[in-house]
């Protein structure tokens, strides 16, 4: 299974739907805006998957510097 590192996307391991449209159109030259490349992957089975449960080593008092940081200024 070739994960979004095996494809460059180092900094975050997750897939997004910008990063799954540019890697469509790397590979088969077909470009879609990301609300489209949703469009296609529900079509085809796919839905999205988020974790059932926080990280273990989640530093709570940095989150909570970034919600203030963040929240403060609009939206993230």
């Amino acid at each position: 299974e070739q994960g979004p590192a095996a494809h460059g996307y180092t900094e975050d391991r997750r897939w997004t739907l910008a990063r799954v449209a540019e890697l469509v159109a790397r590979l088969f030259a077909v470009r879609y805006t990301p609300a489209g490349m949703s469009l296609v992957l529900h079509r085809i089975g796919y839905s999205p998957q988020v974790p059932a449960r926080r990280a273990d080593r989640r530093d709570e008092a940095a989150v909570t510097a970034w919600r203030r940081e963040s929240w403060a200024r609009g939206k993230p």
